[in-house]
């Protein structure tokens, strides 16, 4: 007589996969409504790890776990300020003049599509451009009056994120320890939160320094060819960097779309090639070397992240989706039931690729 659970109990898997989405429901719909208390404590921990490799060293010569923890936040805390500085006033600057871009952006589309109508090339009725310039320019002027209070609205919550900051790196410092005493019967299960927290660690950190190369050399490049508002594009470039795939296109869509108002096209061919040139080395060679090919994600992963994120927290959920979805990735590839879901997470792989990803599963498994 058969003893599993499926054959007392009428489609078991099937009861079993509708409990598990209700509870996935559940738990959604909690990450919604407690993004208020959520999203400041999750920018904490996203900045906790970008500090720790700070407040490692301070701790390693020696420096007082209080006073170590006080610098870290301190630097954290200017970098954003800078950050975020400049980046309110340079979208302030380009949100007086974007109407005016706008405006001629839309007029030199309309006298290209007209020349290629003299010429007797047929074009789709959704390429006519029937639309009012002044109230695209008004949309324009929106978006950016609206992306502006974001960036002030993240900044106001960094009182609270400071606070939780602080505490989680006091945390960290203690955690090792913590560890040992916790699971002092099984040194594999320390070994295990400890790969995870250094797997993040790298990916964070790798992220981070790409990141800012890029903004810097993009910055540099469009200061070069004279573009206006180069630390504007810098900014950019650096933020949307965190998003693979997709990042570097959204960060140079703006940039050339100036570039052909001001300009030209060819002036803007250049600014492109520039943006290319960037992403390339850094992005696709450089990055992949220092971090290593099991961190990468799919593109299709990439947009359902951005989607799923930005829907549950609005814009800080975006900005945090990929490195939340790497870190999930990251946690699931050191399970050997839930592996399976890395793998499908990560990029398309070869063969030998995927068969090297089984043995480090089967090795980890072994240590767990």
């Amino acid at each position: 007589m058969p003893n599993s659970r499926s054959a007392i109990v009428p489609g078991g898997r099937t009861v079993r996969f509708l409990v598990a989405t209700a509870s996935l429901v559940v738990v959604v719909a909690g990450l919604r409504a407690a993004a208020p208390v959520l999203i400041p404590v999750m920018l904490a921990i996203f900045l906790a790890f970008l500090g720790y490799p700070i407040l490692q060293w301070l701790v390693k010569h020696r420096v007082r776990t209080s006073l170590a923890v006080l610098v870290t936040v301190l630097l954290e805390c200017a970098a954003l300020s800078v950050l975020g500085f400049l980046l309110i006033n340079a979208i302030n600057n380009f949100a007086k003049v974007a109407p005016g871009y706008v405006r001629k952006l839309v007029a030199k589309s309309r006298a290209g599509l007209e020349s290629l109508q003299a010429r007797g090339i047929e074009l789709p009725e959704w390429l006519s451009l029937d639309v009012d310039p002044g109230s695209l320019a008004e949309l324009v002027g929106g978006l950016l009056r609206d992306t502006v209070f974001g960036v002030a609205s993240f900044l106001s919550y960094m009182a609270l994120v400071l606070i939780v900051l602080t505490c989680v790196l006091y945390e960290v410092v203690a955690l090792p320890e913590k560890l040992q005493v916790a699971w002092s019967g099984s040194q594999n299960a320390s070994r295990y939160l400890q790969r995870v927290i250094d797997d993040v660690q790298r990916y964070l950190g790798v992220k981070t320094v790409v990141s800012v190369a890029t903004g810097v050399f993009v910055g540099l490049w469009v200061w070069l060819l004279d573009m206006p508002f180069p630390l504007l594009w810098a900014a950019v470039a650096f933020l949307l960097n965190y998003i693979p795939a997709i990042g570097s296109i959204l960060a140079a869509i703006p940039a050339v779309l100036v570039s052909i108002v001001q300009q030209g096209p060819g002036h803007a061919l250049m600014v492109g090639l520039g943006y290319v040139v960037v992403n390339l080395v850094l992005g696709n060679v450089i990055e992949p070397r220092l971090m290593g090919r099991r961190f990468g994600l799919s593109t299709l992963v990439v947009f359902l992240a951005m989607i799923f994120w930005g829907w549950v927290w609005g814009p800080v959920g975006m900005l945090l989706s990929i490195p939340l979805t790497m870190i999930l990735k990251i946690v699931l590839e050191q399970t050997v039931e839930l592996r399976w879901i890395a793998v499908l997470l990560g990029r398309p792989v070869q063969r030998t690729d995927a068969e090297a990803a089984v043995t480090a599963g089967e090795r980890n498994a072994s240590q767990i």
